[in-house]
Formats: C-alpha cells, sequence, structure tokens
C-alpha cells in the first residue's frame, strides 16, 4: 500500500468506523486497491504476467492433448479502448476465460434429489444455497452427495473457484472448494492454469471493479451470464509473486476488518443492553405515580443512548408504555373519576341503541384481575375496548380494483402499517357506495389491521381529514369512539406494547403469514382508562415527546448522510 493510501486511511479511520457501511466500504477499498496494484509492493525482479501468460498457453495445449479439458475457444484480444485504467508495469489486462478452465454444474430435479442422492455416500453436492458471499466456507454438509460412478456429473476439484452466474444471487455468491464437489448448473467452477492463487481470483471476483462488469454482462428477465460471456470479462493480472503478496495483504487486512466489525458489533450490542435493561428496570418500578423517575431517565438518555433508529424506535415505545401506567404525567385528585365517564358512555350507547343507530352490543366476560396486564394508579380502571366503541368493529370490502379513476378510494394496508394513516395508499373502486353507508370513513375513525404478519396484525391508525373520501378493505376493521373519552389517548393505548402483545396472541389463521384478530378480541382488548382531563395532558406529553424522537431521528439521519458522505470522499481521494 502507497503511502499516500496508508495516510488517508490513518487519518481518516475514525471516519470509516463510524459510518454506517464504513466497513464494508474498506473492504471494497481494500480489493479496489488490489486490483489496481496499489496494495502490495511491485518488485521489479519478479517474472512479467506475460511470461505467466505464455506457460499458461502451453500448458492448455498439453492438458488437451492428454483429453484432460477441452481445446479451448480463441477469445477476442483486448483492445487499447477496452482497458478500464492503467497497470503497473509487469501487470496484463486479461480474459477471464484465458487463465483457467471454467465450466458449469449439473441440475438435478427435487424428487431425483432426495430420492436418490439424499444421504448417499460419495462426493458433495453444492447448490447456489450452500454457497457463501466470498469468504465463508462452503456447506459440504447439506445431505445431498453424488456417488463416484455417476460419469454424468461434472467434478470440480479442490481448489476451484465457485460463482454464482444466475438468479438473484448472480455475481454476488461466490467461494473456494476445498474438496473435489459435484455443483448445479447456476455455477460456475474455474479451476486455475499456472499456479494462479484461487484466492487471488475470489478476491478478484468480489472486487467493485468485477461486479460491475459482471453485471453489465447479464442478461435475460431472471438475470445471468453465460459462459461464453463470462469468460470473456477482463480482469487485471499481476506477476504470480506478486498475486501471492497481494492475497497475503488482503487476508491481514480482511482480518483487521473482521475486527473492527466485531467491535463495532459489541459496541452496538453493548448500548442496546443498557438502552433495555434502562427501559425494563422503568417499566417494572413497583410504584405505579412514578412520572418524575420516567420523565428524568427521558431526559437524561434522550442525547446517551439514542443514536440509531432502532434505539429511537424502542423509545417510543417506551413512551407509550410508560404513559399507559401512569407513569408519566403526576395525577390530579380532582379530576372527574373514571367510573363517572364510564356511565356517560354507558347512556349514550343506550341512547344510540334506542334511535336503532347501532346494536346491543354482547356481554363480554369482565377481566379477571389476574389477567390485568400491570398495576394502574388510583382513578385509573382496566375497561375492555368495547366499552368505550360507540360504533363497531365492523370488517371493510375487498372487491377487485380497476386501473383508471372513480368516485370510490379504497385504502390499501399500506395506509395504516406504520401505525399513521397515510391518504396515498389506495386504489380505485368501480362501485357506488352510498353516502350514507358506514363503509366510509369519518373524521375520528380508528382503523385496526385485523389481517397481517405477525408483525402489523392489530395495528391502529386514526383517519383524520373529511368524510366520505375513502372506504376501507376487508383486512381492516374500523371503530368510532364515544366522544368522552380522547380518541389520540385510546390510539395510543391500542399502540403500546401491552396492547400489541393481546392482540397477537389472540390472534388465528390458517396462514403462519397472514394472522387475523376478529370482532371478539379487538372487543375484548383491555386499555388501561385515566380521567378524562388526565387523558388529555397524556395525549399532550406524548405528542411533545414524540416530537423530540422526530427530531432525534431526524439528527441521526443528518449524522449518517454526513458520515457517508465523508467516507465517501475519503475513498474517492484513493
Amino acid at each position: 500500500m502507497n503511502k499516500h493510501t496508508a495516510a488517508l486511511l490513518e487519518a481518516h479511520f475514525d471516519t470509516t468506523f463510524a459510518a454506517p457501511e464504513g466497513v464494508q466500504k474498506l473492504r471494497e477499498l481494500i480489493l479496489t486497491l488490489a486490483m489496481q496494484g496499489k496494495l502490495a509492493p511491485q518488485n521489479t525482479n519478479d517474472q512479467p504476467a506475460s511470461e505467466l501468460l505464455e506457460e499458461i498457453k502451453v500448458e492448455k495445449k498439453r492438458l488437451a492433448k492428454e483429453g484432460k479439458i477441452k481445446t479451448p475457444k480463441q477469445l477476442p484480444p483486448v483492445m487499447a479502448e477496452q482497458i478500464p485504467y492503467a497497470l503497473p508495469q509487469g501487470w496484463e489486462w486479461i480474459r477471464l476465460g484465458s487463465i483457467g478452465n471454467v465450466f458449469n454444474g449439473n441440475s438435478i430435479n427435487a424428487s431425483e434429489k432426495d430420492a436418490k442422492y439424499a444421504g448417499a455416500k460419495g462426493l458433495p453436492y453444492i447448490a447456489t444455497k450452500d454457497v457463501g458471499y466470498g469468504l465463508d466456507p462452503l456447506d459440504y454438509d447439506n445431505g445431498i452427495c453424488i456417488p463416484l460412478n455417476e460419469e454424468k456429473f461434472r467434478v470440480a476439484h479442490a481448489g476451484a473457484v465457485l460463482i454464482c452466474a444466475e438468479g438473484g444471487s448472480a455475481g454476488k455468491k461466490c467461494g473456494l472448494t476445498e474438496r473435489d464437489i459435484c455443483f448445479g448448473n447456476k455455477l460456475f467452477a474455474n479451476e486455475l492454469f499456472g499456479k494462479i492463487p484461487s484466492r487471488f481470483i475470489l478476491f478478484a471476483y468480489l472486487s467493485p471493479f468485477f461486479a460491475k462488469s459482471f453485471a453489465d454482462s447479464m442478461t435475460g428477465i431472471i438475470g445471468g451470464v453465460s459462459i461464453a460471456k463470462f469468460v470473456e470479462i477482463l480482469i487485471p493480472l499481476p506477476p504470480l509473486a506478486e498475486q501471492n503478496r497481494i492475497v497475503a495483504k488482503i487476508d491481514e487486512l480482511m482480518a483487521r476488518c473482521d475486527a473492527l466489525e466485531k467491535l463495532r458489533t459489541d459496541h452496538e450490542e453493548k448500548r442496546l443492553a443498557v438502552h433495555s435493561a434502562a427501559v425494563r428496570q422503568l417499566l417494572n418500578i413497583a410504584e405505579p405515580d412514578e412520572h418524575q423517575r420516567a420523565q428524568a431517565f427521558l431526559a437524561e438518555h434522550f442525547g446517551e443512548l439514542y443514536t440509531v433508529k432502532e434505539s429511537v424506535a424502542e423509545l417510543r415505545k417506551a413512551i407509550l408504555q410508560l404513559a399507559v401506567m401512569g407513569k408519566l404525567i403526576p395525577q390530579d385528585p380532582n379530576d372527574q373519576p373514571t367510573c363517572e365517564l364510564l356511565r356517560g358512555i354507558e347512556f349514550e350507547k343506550k341512547r344510540l341503541v334506542k334511535i336503532g343507530k347501532i346494536k346491543a352490543p354482547k356481554s363480554l366476560r369482565p377481566i379477571p384481575e389476574k389477567e390485568m396486564p400491570y398495576p394502574l394508579p388510583i382513578g385509573w380502571l382496566w375497561v375492555q375496548l368495547q366499552d368505550l366503541i360507540v360504533f363497531g368493529p365492523t370488517n371493510g370490502f375487498s372487491p377487485k380494483a380497476v386501473d383508471y379513476e372513480t368516485n370510490v378510494r379504497s385504502l390499501t394496508l399500506s395506509a395504516t402499517t406504520s401505525g399513521k394513516f397515510r391518504g396515498e395508499f389506495y386504489k380505485y373502486l368501480d362501485i357506488e357506495v352510498p353516502s350514507e353507508s358506514d363503509l366510509w370513513l369519518q373524521d375520528g375513525d380508528i382503523l385496526i389491521q385485523r389481517g397481517n404478519t405477525i408483525e402489523y396484525v392489530g395495528i391502529p391508525a386514526i383517519y383524520r381529514g373529511e368524510p366520505n373520501q375513502y372506504i376501507y378493505p376487508d383486512l381492516m376493521m374500523k371503530i368510532r369512539l364515544s366522544d368522552s373519552v380522547d380518541k389520540n389517548y385510546v390510539l395510543y393505548a391500542m399502540s403500546s406494547d401491552s396492547c400489541r402483545d393481546y392482540l397477537r396472541k389472540n390472534a388465528s389463521g390458517t396462514s403462519g403469514t397472514m394472522p387475523k384478530i376478529n370482532q371478539g378480541a379487538l372487543n375484548s382488548l383491555p386499555i388501561p382508562l385515566p380521567p378524562l382531563n388526565l387523558q388529555k395532558k397524556i395525549v399532550s406529553k406524548i405528542d411533545q415527546l414524540m416530537d423530540l424522537c422526530e427530531s432525534l431521528e431526524e439528527q441521526i439521519y443528518s449524522a449518517t448522510t454526513q458520515k457517508t458522505l465523508l467516507l465517501n470522499a475519503v475513498m474517492a481521494q484513493m
């Protein structure tokens, strides 16, 4: 490595370490420098690559004559206008096929693989899934072997370089064979001539320059490179002695990168562990009215622990959980008791039933004390969501969408997946929906995802906007809350970890990827309910803290972007 490059890396080590993809960028830089002849020192006494290529030509003729390889096809010469950049003295630009025997493997259909080769004795059969991303060992213990007497299978010998040539992993998955193998037809093996070290070619495959060359050679819908195109890809070839020096230097520097990565991972794990322990300690305070400790914790740790978005997401969860446990805002003994609030809602619902606006709700089993998730402050009550609802839950409607504009916009799941209503996610329906239909959203309606992955099922979002602008799909439920409660407070309560866990546990369905909650589970959701005046104060405090979280995320994004830009600028100088 020249002094200029070494000095730059030394001066900007902290930048490399701090940037989100710093270590990965450093690995790419190492490989780029290696392929430019800037990593290991040159030696004028080394045999030049041109002489090595002549020796390889003689070797290929001998092997073809002995029947060990097919006579190679003539490759087009490397023209001056095709040379990507200048190389050090003694190096040569060559086509990949000129230095190795490149061939692909054999496919096996699934039934044949299970019936004939699973558990057999012989050579390991390596498929794309058994190959890593460069420096990982191949998975030889996948249970599939090819008997030695199966002559139709091509064998890649120990020391061959494998690369995936088709599909999503094309050009990305590659590795070295440490033993003789059979392998799949989506993989190319490269058995090298002239004692060229396999690790040098593996590192060439992993370099950004090769990745671009490979991508430029890909064709087809699935995406892949034919052998004919693959063997024509250009790579730089140093003298053989320098190849070995380059391999040794890359190995040394990659080991340092591994250590850096481990240091960074350990640092992040420790920080997350401290954060998680602090939040757990806070949430497990025995006395419910501990708002002062809660706020002190949040104030103390905003700048100390929350330096990545993942931690801010956990902070948001902690804020919600603290709020609904009564640990965020002090209680006011002069507030109207929650029991009076509930009596008012009950009276309202009876009136709506009497005039035919809603059906009389079914009685639910009271929440047993042992099933109450945590103790509440004096004046709070555990209620079930049904106690607060004056309309719903009702499922939506999902007819086939059309690709032209109509008067009916139906939301998609993406409109509420984030927990905030996003009106840009909708599709048009060519149906008539009367203006008085309950499918139309009204301001303050809460939508709940009744079907989604286990991560998102049960997520609520509140609609704020003009009436009759959207209808909602079958995979959502809609509820309308009494005006006697603060709708935003109930939304926050439904978004808290304890409520989300309850809905996940009560989700069911035939598909593991699409669990569903029913109306009964939603109705029975336990909600911690404080007096109305306190609900409003809690909402105000949550909004304030969420704004701080948003500001923190913006700072993290800005800092991360600056680190990345700085790193890219440093890399560009090398």
